[in-house]
Parts: structure tokens; sequence; C-alpha cells
């Protein structure tokens, strides 16, 4: 079981981006809101960042396991996508994905939307292989 989705935060959190980009017109719909397909795609590379780290390797998307949409997406946002490992099985990473937009008018950040993600790691036929030992913390420097 992974842990569930939190309400919206007030503010990004404190570390930098998996992925940013910004939404172009071709990405909006008549109304100039951003599709959800597209703000899905730039969450699933977003998550891939730490899942790859993670998996030293190959990966593959094998669920969605939950999204949520809060707010739109405008062309001309500034799209950060923030994504954090929650769970590590013997094959699978679970990573869960909050996308904050800053509005190009007024610079104000609001969290559009959040997800949870599921990958596996794979060996080189595209096949389940099993994640590596997690590393020993290091000591602390003196």
């Amino acid at each position: 079981m992974t842990e569930p989705l939190q309400p919206s935060a007030e503010r990004p959190p404190d570390e930098e981006p998996a992925l940013r980009t910004q939404p172009m017109p071709a990405d909006a719909n008549v109304n100039g809101d951003i599709f959800g397909g597209w703000v899905l795609s730039q969450m699933d590379l977003a998550g891939a960042v730490p899942a790859a780290a993670r998996a030293a390797g190959r990966i593959a998307t094998v669920a969605v396991e939950a999204m949520r949409f809060h707010k739109p997406i405008f062309v001309g946002d500034l799209v950060s996508c923030y994504a954090r490992v929650v769970r590590s099985g013997t094959t699978s990473v679970t990573v869960v994905i909050e996308t904050w937009a800053r509005r190009r008018l007024s610079g104000e950040e609001v969290k559009v939307t959040e997800g949870t993600f599921i990958y596996v790691a794979i060996d080189e036929q595209g096949r389940p292989r099993p994640l590596p030992p997690l590393e020993a913390e290091p000591p602390p420097r003196r």
C-alpha cells in the first residue's frame, strides 16, 4: 500500500524539481487549458527520474495508481514537477509526484496536480529485474 495523496500544500517543496517546462499553444484545448494527457506525460517523465536512480538502470511505467487534477494549467505557465520515491519493492518503485504552476502573469504558484506512479526495473530484454540493494547511509561528516 502506498501513502495517500495529501491535500494541497500552500507552497512547492523545498527541493529541485525533477522536471520544469512550459506548455505551448499546441498543448492546449480551445479554451486555453492544457490537456490532461500532456500533464500526465510530464509527470511520468518526472517520476522516472528518481525511479531510474533507485533502479540504477532501465525502468518502465506499469501503473498510475492515483491522479488528481486540482487546477488548470495555462499556456505560458512555468510547470514544475516534484517527484519522490515513497516505496521500493522487489522490482517496483512507487513515486509520488506533485505538479506546481507559476502563473505567467501574476507569478502566483499553485499546486495543479498530484499523482502516484509505479515503475518496474527491467533488463535489456524488457523483463522485470530485482532492484539493487539500498546503499547504507554514509556516516555524518565531521
